[in-house]
């Protein structure tokens, strides 16, 4: 082969230019703008409430928006999960930084409404403003409100009242769609305000109903189900939502296919969509375009639907401990479904047409207060590439680069099977577009080592390799700009104009050898800006060469020769791919490089104004839109240099976060509380247990009252029974039966003297789910236990854990909580009872935050409340005693305005200590640690519930039997991640008395 004097010099080490190399990164959205043909074609359209009207179709390849192809990478977040309004913005630009184009939303039923009829949608359950943020993001939003949505809450979302009401839920009868009509007129008001085909808002999809088996029933239930779906169609077109309608089938099966329910001559805007969780080591390999496989799914229908994935597992949830098999932290769920995972199953899916997805969880959250369902704990975590603390973590990568390319580089979301192979040990699943001719292999391997091999592409022996249980992907016949890939083995990232040249960006593993193959007839010249890269030209063709990871980003700048437009080629291991930032203005697109996070851009003159956050020291360089001579960021002039990549570079780095320090927590005051299970205490303003029927699933026993708690109005968190008898003459034992949910509690104590406490089993693997959560307590009774003369009281103390969800459409939602039944042996007294749950629900907080605690139900928990008469005393403790005792501190923080700082509380104890305490925060209920059980250690305290400039209230509510010793153990602050940055956080309401 000749080489030309431009590639002998090159090969020999030409010196590099101005490319900056190093540093941290992140980016956002910008408001609404005309797109611009460029040379490298237009920029992605940025969604915004532009008050333009906007039309949504799709044909069997993808969404279509303004006739144009849309590719949907969405990501779910649940406002919930968050009782931060300030902190939406802030998730909200990381997801868009990092590549997602839409938020996914569901919205609890429960969050919003404490009592039949009435709705809350401010503070915390503003949805409007969710939505509004999400506009001002430049997401799109996929709106999904139910009824019943599932997501690991409380009865599936459904509200605590809707238990003690007649009506089977999920189906056409008419006590149960009187409430939902109800529900959806509220969301749906503020939905049609949102809607991008009014321009009002970004609202793009809209789900009814959620994982609804067509089928569950049989054949005979079947009308009554597609009745129940048609309601809801009608319901939600009435209120004048007039985006596409889906629903997400639980499986590939083909459910509620078009056409499999009557959408009253609505034709052409249903979309059916499946959800898919694959495990570690079950990553499906190809399903096949959704018109070859699936039940159901090989119908005319199907072949006019893109390929839609509502739910895409990001993680998985984990439950409580206890049992060999679940339990382990959202660390272990984030090892076993990593980075490469999400590799394989993603670019899997590409393969099999799948162009619109939704990543569940992108953000888990919270589940604070008395929002979880039984099976899992207070973190929602749930191994998302965001965590709980909303820091990025290591299995971000592939998610940040599919987004970006599916947005940025043409012709993705229209590709044809082109056949498949197999190489080496890998599957190679190869696609085309029929319109442009661009060519895409997913390149799979599904065994235990690293497979090395060669693939015949476009006349060369192109070697490969791809690391065990991943995947990897190569395009061809790509335009870049004004000149042609004619293949590259690294993964395109993004193919943009900036300026007056075009960029395109290639990534792939640390260490690999990046090949990009460019089409050039003439020679072109090169100039190398990384002294990494290593280049030739030969007989029409442009090979550039260079090893990932070696020293950061790696530039080659390609001028002349067949075209008189400039080509910047930069090249990124996963690391520093997750420090490039593509960003689109009203003066054009740029991409900036080096800080952890962009979240704005904006040019106003001739400066371009930049926001985001930073963690350690880092360059900063962009590569933006003519006549951008100036540089700021986060509100400050960066000095810059221009420099021969065609970028601004900054003279010197970004600064790093300052060091935040936390106080110790001291200053506890103790005060114990269970007066109710004193006999003398006064219980007339109780609640008679005087009932004989109910709507609940679990059978009112024979002869006895109704206990259960939701049929007298107490639907969250603990709940007190005091039963009065006058003689007990021969009585031996009690048997307590109860309904609690996993990890579910009970004490009882009979005329003042505990009788002992008891937990619920904890579930083994066939029965977790099952909504098997009853037990029952028996206890001796001894002349101890007994007051000479009566009456007699017995008082019991009963922790639920949650309402089960109704995945089966069983009413499962139904299932009793507190007390079931009560009996005796040896005699039988005639018992009168009173219960107690919650007060009043808190009207800032909400029905979720409060259980019925003494405490709870006085304010101890509240910032403000008078504690002075309380025992101070130091943690740790190690006290023997049934019942509850609270601990109250404060402590006060001084964090940097510029400061992002995620703060969490840690407890820890000797892990044979029976004891669990609800987490009191400024008066909210941030979660339940339960020291012998876990897994969860640490609690994130969200800023704006917690003031990080100011001070705080802590309370702990710790409930214990008397076989252990009871903490507080160890109980201190723990700074979960730190950023210079940030978003502007406003306090959140927090009331005291």
């Amino acid at each position: 082969m000749a080489l030309s004097r431009r590639t002998f010099s090159a090969l020999a080490g030409t010196a590099a230019l101005g490319l900056a190399l190093g540093g941290s990164g992140g980016s956002g959205a910008s408001s609404a703008y005309a797109a611009r043909e460029s040379p490298a074609g237009p920029p992605p359209p940025v969604p915004a409430a532009d008050g333009r009207r906007h039309t949504v179709g799709f044909d069997r390849y993808s969404l279509l928006v303004d006739g144009r192809r849309l590719p949907l990478w969405s990501g779910e977040v649940h406002p919930f999960r968050l009782p931060s309004p300030s902190l939406w913005r802030d998730v909200l630009q990381k997801m868009r930084a990092h590549g997602h184009n839409a938020v996914s939303v569901q919205v609890a039923w429960n969050h919003h409404s404490p009592a039949p009829g009435r709705y809350d949608f401010t503070g915390v359950r503003d949805l409007g403003l969710f939505l509004r943020t999400a506009a001002e993001c430049g997401l799109y939003v996929v709106l999904r409100p139910g009824p019943y949505i599932g997501a690991d809450t409380d009865a599936g979302g459904f509200p605590g009242w809707l238990t003690a009401t007649a009506g089977t839920a999920r189906t056409a009868d008419p006590a149960y769609l009187r409430h939902v009509d109800e529900w959806l007129t509220h969301v749906n008001a503020i939905a049609a305000r949102h809607l991008f085909t009014k321009g009002t808002g970004t609202v793009l999809l809209y789900q009814i109903e959620n994982g609804y088996d067509a089928r569950g029933g049989g054949d005979a239930d079947a009308p009554a189900r597609r009745a129940y779906m048609s309601h809801l169609y009608a319901k939600v077109r009435a209120d004048g939502i007039d985006v596409p309608l889906f629903h997400n089938d639980r499986a590939r099966d083909g459910s509620w296919m078009p056409g499999s329910f009557d959408t009253g001559g609505d034709k052409g805007r249903w979309l059916y969509g499946f959800d898919a969780y694959p495990a570690p080591d079950r990553v499906p390999s190809g399903r096949g375009r959704l018109d070859r496989g699936g039940k159901g799914t090989g119908s005319g229908a199907a072949r006019a639907l893109p390929g839609f994935m509502p739910e895409a597992g990001g993680g998985w949830r984990d439950a409580w401990g206890g049992a060999g098999f679940h339990g382990k932290g959202y660390a272990e769920v984030r090892r076993t479904r990593d980075a490469a995972y999400l590799r394989r199953f993603h670019l899997t899916n590409l393969a099999d047409g799948i162009t619109m997805t939704n990543v569940y969880m992108a953000f888990g959250g919270t589940s604070w207060g008395w929002l979880p369902a039984p099976q899992v704990y207070t973190s929602y975590d749930y191994g998302a590439a965001f965590d709980e603390a909303r820091q990025a973590t290591d299995k971000l990568a592939p998610l940040h680069q599919i987004g970006h390319m599916l947005q940025r580089v043409p012709g993705l979301a229209k590709l044809e099977p082109a056949g498949d192979a197999r190489a080496g040990g890998l599957t190679v699943r190869r696609l085309r577009n029929p319109d442009t001719g661009t060519e895409v292999r997913v390149l799979r391997n599904d065994g235990g080592t690293q497979v090395s091999t060669t693939l015949a592409v476009a006349g060369d022996e192109v070697p490969v390799t791809v690391a065990a249980k991943d995947a990897w992907l190569m395009v061809g016949d790509l335009p870049l700009g004004r000149r042609r890939l004619r293949y590259a083995t690294a993964q395109p990232l993004l193919v943009l104009s900036a300026g007056r040249q075009d960029v395109a960006v290639f990534c792939g593993r640390r260490g690999a050898m990046a090949r990009v193959v460019l089409e050039a007839a003439e020679e072109p010249l090169v100039t190398r800006l990384s002294q990494q890269a290593a280049y030739v030209w030969d007989r029409g063709l442009l090979r550039v060469t260079a090893p990932l990871g070696a020293g950061g980003l790696i530039g080659v700048r390609v001028e002349g020769g067949d075209t008189d437009r400039p080509l910047l080629i930069l090249l990124a291991d996963d690391a520093t791919s997750l420090r490039l930032w593509p960003y689109d203005t009203p003066a054009g697109s740029l991409v900036v490089y080096g800080p952890k996070l962009l979240r704005t851009a904006e040019v106003r003159g001739s400066t371009l104004h930049l926001t985001g956050d930073t963690v350690e020291a880092t360059d900063l360089e962009v590569w933006g839109p003519r006549g951008v001579e100036g540089l700021t960021w986060n509100g400050r002039a960066v000095p810059t240099r221009v420099t021969g990549s065609g970028s601004l570079r900054a003279v010197a780095p970004l600064p790093g976060v300052p060091e935040v320090r936390l106080p110790e927590l001291g200053g506890w005051r103790m005060r114990t509380e269970n007066p109710e299970s004193a006999p003398g205490f006064d219980d007339s303003s109780w609640r008679p247990a005087d009932k004989t029927s109910s709507f609940s699933t679990t059978a009112v026993p024979e002869g006895q009252p109704v206990l259960f708690a939701d049929d007298y109005g107490f639907h969250y968190g603990d709940v007190w029974y005091r039963g009065t008898f006058d003689d007990a003459t021969g009585v031996e034992s009690v048997s307590l039966a109860y309904s609690a949910g996993t990890q579910g509690l009970l004490m009882a104590w009979l005329d003042g003297a505990p009788l002992g406490t008891h937990r619920m089993p904890v579930p083994d693997a066939h029965t977790l789910g099952t909504g098997t959560w009853q037990a029952t307590a028996t206890f001796p009774v001894r002349a101890r236990h007994l007051a000479a003369t009566g009456p007699h009281v017995l008082s019991v103390l009963v922790r639920p854990m949650g309402h089960d969800q109704d995945g089966g459409v069983r009413d499962a939602h139904k299932a009793a909580r507190g007390l079931t039944s009560v009996t005796f042996a040896g005699a039988a007294p005639a018992v009168r009872w009173r219960v107690q749950g919650a007060a009043a629900p808190d009207p800032v907080r909400g029905p979720l935050n409060n259980g019925g605690l003494y405490g709870e139900r006085h304010g101890w928990h509240l910032p403000g409340f008078a504690d002075g008469d309380w025992e101070r005393v130091d943690l740790p403790r190690a006290a023997w005693r049934q019942g509850v005792a609270w601990y109250r501190t404060t402590f006060r923080l001084d964090v940097d305005p510029g400061v992002d700082a995620s703060i969490g509380l840690t407890l820890d104890d000797a892990p044979d200590r029976a004891w669990r305490a609800q987490i009191f925060l400024n008066g909210w209920n941030m979660g339940q640690y339960v020291n012998d059980v876990g897994p969860q250690h640490t609690f994130v305290l969200p800023n704006g519930i917690l003031r990080t400039r100011g001070a705080n209230t802590l309370a702990l509510a710790v409930l214990s039997g008397a076989d252990t010793p009871s903490g507080p153990g160890r109980v201190r602050l723990t700074l979960l991640g730190s950023a210079a940055g940030g978003v502007r956080v406003r306090p959140v309401d927090s009331p005291g008395r």
